[in-house]
């Protein structure tokens, strides 16, 4: 087992991501929540760029301890300076110095030629080795560089006092087989490279970032370069928690280990999210809303019998309060008796297989079943008697202020049906109903009320009807207000 040093560049490469910039104290306040996570590296900046970034760069080189601090510097001596002004006040302080290498670079941004640009790297190495403890040097573009130009490019910088040597793939243009043979190639060419650390910085263009960046730490890299939620420069950079959990996870494949506190992964992927205005997908791995969520029947039946069924990680290492069991129309008998067990219901046979009924018949309706949906669920089924009429068809049409009504109703084994039009469609609706079933029935109460929210909220409607001098009460649950209507009113003619 060696260990992985782990380098976190949300306050620089992942405030690059498109639309997001944030305040000094919203930097500072993430970089605390790093100081917590007990990453590596927190690269606060690039300094150069702006008053706010140096600002910034400078605070958190004052208030946070612990990490090294690493500011970002293009391989120009105002931008090392600037870094170095900014990082005066730090614990341990690192300069982190680039330039391209890949021809495409060279030729069209740079408009020099590879000699021109390795002299210019070892010139902003041995001019940063003095204003700072270490030197990390990227070279920019590097999966798409000559791999012998890299070799000579990092054996020079590497003589010229870098202490990390950055392999960036910088366009997320790289495989994990050919990033794993360009990090061997490197570790077995490049003299003087047992002195130094081996760092990587991935880029998701492809949605490699991950994949890439655990692939060169099998070949042998010392650092990995990463941002909370993967956010960055266009599909973002790989994701510090997929890192950490994979190595925590596989230690049996890749060997190696990391100092994060994984009890604050979630807290910190929660304050990220906040401050940039990115939402974190619901099927994101590892900090996801879905990540340690079971609608499946069969995936809930394993989970509550044993976690590791189907679940490689445990929630609560990374945060989490644990996992969910999210009730939907997937879900099987054993999920939805744990729940009400949760909710403090206990049903006997029949009335439990009335509610798993009901249940179901909601769920293929809503997307999930909150707490709120299965209480209502409950309260309706224990809260009237058997009920021997059934909706079959409800349908109400209106137009200019007339309504018109269609029901079909189960009575025991007979159909009856009966059409009605009136002035509003609940009117007509109730009396089509009293057609259907011979009755004379009186409506002297009608509520509706939203049980939970959003657009596929249950509707709950309570009635109270008047048949023959005697006042009953009947209720109604449904995602369409009319059906949830005509089964109150014959929850109520039943009693």
């Amino acid at each position: 087992m060696r260990r992985v040093e782990i380098f976190d560049t949300t306050l620089r490469d992942g405030e690059q991501t498109p639309g997001v910039s944030l305040t000094v104290e919203e930097k500072v306040e993430i970089a605390k929540a790093l100081e917590r996570l007990n990453v590596d590296v927190i690269e606060a900046g690039f300094p150069i760029s702006s008053q706010g970034e140096f600002e910034a760069v400078k605070r958190i080189s004052e208030e946070v301890s612990g990490p090294v601090i690493a500011a970002l510097a293009r391989a120009v001596e105002k931008d090392i300076d600037r870094a170095a002004e900014a990082l005066k006040n730090a614990e341990r302080k690192r300069i982190h110095t680039f330039i391209a290498t890949s021809p495409v670079h060279m030729k069209y941004k740079l408009r020099k030629d590879p000699e021109e640009v390795k002299r210019l790297a070892v010139k902003a190495v041995e001019y940063a080795a003095d204003k700072a403890d270490e030197v990390e040097f990227s070279a920019e573009d590097a999966t798409r560089s000559d791999w012998d130009f890299l070799v000579e490019v990092y054996e020079a910088v590497i003589d010229a006092g870098a202490s990390v040597i950055n392999v960036p793939d910088t366009v997320g243009y790289t495989t994990p087989e050919e990033f794993y043979e360009l990090i061997s190639y490197l570790r077995k060419n490049i003299p003087g490279i047992k002195d130094v650390k081996v760092s990587v910085h991935c880029h998701n263009d492809l949605g490699l970032a991950v994949a890439n960046s655990l692939s060169a730490i099998r070949a042998g890299a010392d650092q990995v370069e990463v941002t909370v939620n993967g956010i960055g420069e266009r599909a973002g950079n790989a994701a510090l928690e997929e890192v950490v959990a994979a190595l925590f996870t596989r230690k049996d494949v890749y060997k190696a280990f990391n100092e994060v506190n994984l009890s604050e992964i979630a807290r910190t992927s929660r304050l990220v999210s906040h401050l940039t205005g990115i939402e974190v997908p619901p099927n994101k791995a590892v900090v996801g809303a879905n990540a340690f969520a079971h609608e499946s029947g069969i995936h809930q039946d394993g989970v509550l019998k044993e976690r590791t069924t189907y679940e490689i990680l445990d929630p609560k290492l990374l945060g989490f309060s644990g996992s969910r069991i999210v009730l939907g129309k997937h879900s099987g008998r054993h999920a939805f008796r744990k729940k009400l067990e949760e909710l403090g219901y206990e049903l006997s046979g029949e009335e439990f297989e009335r509610a798993f009924e009901r249940f179901k018949e909601i769920a293929d309706r809503k997307k999930s079943i909150t707490d709120l949906d299965l209480e209502a669920i409950i309260q309706e089924e224990l809260g009237s008697s058997v009920n021997p009429y059934r909706v079959e068809l409800v349908h109400v049409t209106a137009s200019k202020g007339i309504a018109t009504a269609t029901v079909k109703i189960i009575d025991g084994g007979e159909r009856v049906e009966a059409v009605w039009s009136h002035n509003g469609p609940v009117d007509a609706l109730f009396e089509a109903i009293n057609r259907a079933m011979g009755v004379n029935a009186k409506l002297l109460e009608y509520r509706v009320s939203s049980v939970g929210s959003g657009k596929d909220a249950l509707g709950e409607v309570l009635v109270r009807v008047e048949v023959d001098g005697r006042i009953s009460v009947g209720r109604g649950l449904s995602t369409d207000i009319i059906e949830a209507s005509a089964q109150a009113y014959l929850n109520a003619l039943a009693r």
